[in-house]
């Protein structure tokens, strides 16, 4: 794989997948307002339902997709659009910037700071302020899950409702968790993918990607201090029956470490994030994939939200992959356990 990168050359590489990804251009929604605006500077488009109601809406932003590299406003059209008249909410689609151009943190300061602009401004969109929450799939539920930790302690602004995490990617720390292993050449998102989307989002670059994928990036005190959160003891058994094996520790490389090492800063990997952070958390909904390398980032980071008393509602999709509800209706193709998923999480909007 390496080989054939350096061979495309990595740009025309990316911007081959972003020009495959980039979504038809849809009619008008009969149902919706739609708005491209900015927020902060930050491009997003509003989706506001039409009908007249009874009092101030919900309001969802939204963090798509992509491996903090791929994705836009267009990719995410039809996901947008359903969540908004199926459950009567006011979306807002953030377009973050994108690794390799940008690196970490843009995307998730973008996020942010969009966030906060909506929370400043909700009168104007009839949104009630006691029901906003940030929801992202994939990249975009670890920029969702990293904001909504960075809002946990503010008393400045409304305080978010709750995060929906749709097979969210939330550490860095450890590539050979079960799922990677059982799962590390099931598309959408192979093991080595995963790995090299992580670096370009932290670096532009994909160097030492095989010793981020053995594990030898991270000082072994620090793995031993992690280990309470992130650990294959952490996973419930019946998720292990899928040929799981053991692997012996890499030995520890300083010089990897040296240009990874923010890989340890929870807005970068939220499931590092300290008790005091987790424990004030809102209300979560997280969704998993069985054959997603990213299912145990979502059980793990599910466990550390009930050990601190934030109440979870947990969907696993038993035939899903990664990346299935961004392909919701995707040019005429829909997969019903995608769509299963997609009506759960407009369920549990419309409880909050």
């Amino acid at each position: 794989q390496g080989r054939i990168l350096e061979k495309t050359g990595l740009c025309s590489q990316i911007t081959f997948g972003r020009y495959v990804r980039q979504g038809r251009k849809l009619g008008l929604d009969p149902k919706l307002f739609i708005q491209d605006l900015q927020f902060n500077k930050v491009p997003v488009r509003v989706y506001q339902p039409k009908a007249t109601s009874d009092g101030p809406r919900r309001g969802i932003l939204f963090f798509h997709g992509g491996g903090w590299v791929f994705g836009s406003l267009d990719t995410y059209e039809k996901v947008c659009r359903y969540l908004s008249r199926e459950s009567d909410s006011v979306v807002v689609s953030v377009q973050y910037r994108l690794a390799p151009e940008h690196k970490y943190p843009a995307a998730y300061e973008d996020c942010l700071s969009a966030t906060q602009h909506f929370l400043q401004h909700l009168q104007h969109y009839a949104v009630d302020p006691a029901r906003v929450t940030v929801c992202g799939d994939s990249a975009g539920g670890n920029l969702a899950a990293a904001v909504s930790q960075t809002l946990a302690g503010r008393s400045d602004l409304p305080r978010l409702r709750a995060q929906i995490l749709i097979y969210p990617g939330l550490q860095a720390l450890d590539f050979n968790l079960p799922s990677y292993q059982q799962n590390r050449g099931v598309p959408l998102l192979f093991r080595e993918r995963a790995a090299f989307f992580a670096l370009l989002y932290l670096n532009g670059d994909a160097l030492h990607m095989q010793e981020v994928l053995e594990g030898s990036h991270i000082p072994p005190d620090m793995r031993l201090k992690y280990r309470k959160w992130v650990s294959p003891d952490n996973i419930p058994e019946e998720f292990k029956v899928r040929g799981v094996k053991p692997l012996r520790p890499t030995d520890f490389i300083a010089e990897v470490y040296e240009t990874v090492k923010r890989f340890c800063e929870p807005n970068l990997c939220p499931l590092l994030a300290e008790d005091s952070v987790v424990h004030q958390l809102p209300e979560s909904f997280i969704l998993t994939c069985e054959y997603d390398v990213l299912r145990d980032d979502g059980l793990l980071y599910k466990k550390r939200l009930e050990d601190n008393g934030v109440p979870v509602t947990w969907y696993h999709l038993e035939d899903g992959f990664h990346g299935i509800i961004s392909l919701y209706d995707y040019c005429g193709v829909s997969f019903p356990s995608g769509k299963r998923g997609l009506d759960r999480v407009v369920n549990f909007l419309k409880s909050l």
